[in-house]
């Protein structure tokens, strides 16, 4: 006697059919379109990018939760938070010795409580929010996990070059380095299978490096930031080097 297969319920199983009804590349546009677009119904204040990085949030949160859900977003918290805290923290560790070496310290501690969240809140969780949770799972359906956790973090570096605080130069070392950083951050997501380590480690990078130890002096030589950017990256690029999945096993998706 043939064995019954459990149905879900109707109305979760209605619900199914809606997630999948879409084709992934339906889903990719999405995307990268519809946050962007509610950036444009939120607009923008003059000195402060939070509308634009809130829209971008508020929109990868609904689209995320509806398609894939916490987990699947890379929402975990236990062992991947750890592991994700441990690695990102090279990086960052890496920066403040490059900052201290190359650029004079600047100690600003006005604003630091409101600089803290904002940093948290929108540079930090809604642009990883997007990158490394909806954009890299429509990504592993489309072209697999190590193909979303690079174009993750190139959607994440270019985001972060545009619209950061902390992007400070518009010439092509410092593109290369919100690149290489977005990679990192993506790889780092992708062997552990969460992104919270690496948001609130940059959510301390940027704090620190950017806020407590101040923006760059006005009479900083032009040629200090590209050479931090720089030795940053190549240090970036021996991480990623080093957490490279040899394996399927090594996915955490």
């Amino acid at each position: 006697m043939a064995k019954k297969t459990k149905r879900p319920p109707p109305h979760k199983q209605h619900s199914l059919d809606l997630k999948t009804a879409l084709p992934v590349t339906v889903r990719i546009v999405l995307t990268l379109l519809l946050p962007f677009a509610l950036t444009l119904i939120l607009g923008s204040r003059e000195g402060s990018n939070a509308p634009i990085l809130g829209g971008i949030g508020v929109a990868s949160w609904f689209l995320g939760l509806f398609w894939y859900g916490l987990p699947g977003l890379g929402l975990r918290g236990g062992r991947p938070l750890f592991a994700g805290i441990g690695f990102a923290t090279l990086g960052w560790l890496a920066f403040l010795l490059f900052r201290f070496t190359f650029i004079l310290l600047n100690l600003n501690a006005a604003d630091s409580g409101r600089s803290f969240i904002y940093l948290l809140l929108f540079e930090a969780f809604a642009v990883q929010l997007w990158a490394f949770g909806l954009l890299f799972r429509s990504l592993v359906e489309w072209r697999g996990p190590l193909a979303a956790a690079i174009g993750s973090g190139l959607g994440f570096g270019a985001v972060a070059f545009v619209l950061f605080q902390e992007a400070y130069g518009s010439d092509m070392i410092s593109l290369l380095y919100f690149l290489v950083w977005g990679i990192f951050y993506g790889i780092i997501r992708l062997r552990t299978g969460s992104f919270l380590g690496s948001m609130l480690v940059q959510t301390l990078h940027s704090f620190t490096v950017w806020v407590a130890f101040g923006p760059l002096p006005a009479l900083t030589s032009a040629d200090s930031l590209p050479t931090v950017y720089l030795l940053t990256g190549l240090v970036y690029l021996v991480v990623i080097w080093r957490l490279w999945p040899k394996e399927e096993a090594d996915y955490r998706v």
